[in-house]
């Protein structure tokens, strides 16, 4: 969304960030997955009482991406042949979505469904990550017609 498509009503709230919080029971091996082999850039850690521990990653840029059951079905089908998906799946644009899958599966992530072209021109593989999340990799191949993209 662009500031000339911003809501114009003075009550509508202005989100500034997304943030999406995972607790992790192995905190460091979420850590090393997500941080070191996704590389996704630390931008903040804190530690409190009782070995309380948090890092926050940068991810880019984020959406919110709503989905019917329906299409949650489509799009499982098309990336991985059959019914998979959670309520929540955090879904992850690549520029290789082959030596990212390989690369997360090396470091203890499940290879649900390799790397699949999809209808809308991407690549996408489907993983369940060592921090019990179920997450797409995408690689988006060129100008195509644009589609749903989760």
């Amino acid at each position: 969304m662009t500031d000339d498509s911003a809501p114009t009503d003075p009550h509508t709230i202005k989100v500034s960030q997304l943030r999406v919080v995972v607790e992790a029971a192995d905190f460091d091996e979420a850590v090393a997955l997500y941080r070191d082999v996704l590389g996704l850039p630390e931008e903040a850690s804190f530690e409190g009482d009782g070995d309380a521990r948090v890092m926050i990653l940068e991810a880019g840029r984020a959406t919110l991406e709503i989905s019917n059951p329906a299409q949650v079905a489509m799009i499982d089908e098309v990336e991985v042949g059959r019914p998979v998906s959670p309520r929540i799946r955090l879904a992850f644009e690549v520029d290789d979505a082959a030596a990212a899958a390989e690369a997360l599966a090396g470091a203890g992530a499940d290879l649900i469904a390799p790397p699949t072209l999809t209808p809308w021109n991407s690549l996408n593989a489907r993983l369940h990550t060592t921090a019990d999340l179920q997450i797409t990799l995408f690689e988006e191949l060129g100008d195509r017609e644009t589609g749903p993209q989760g």
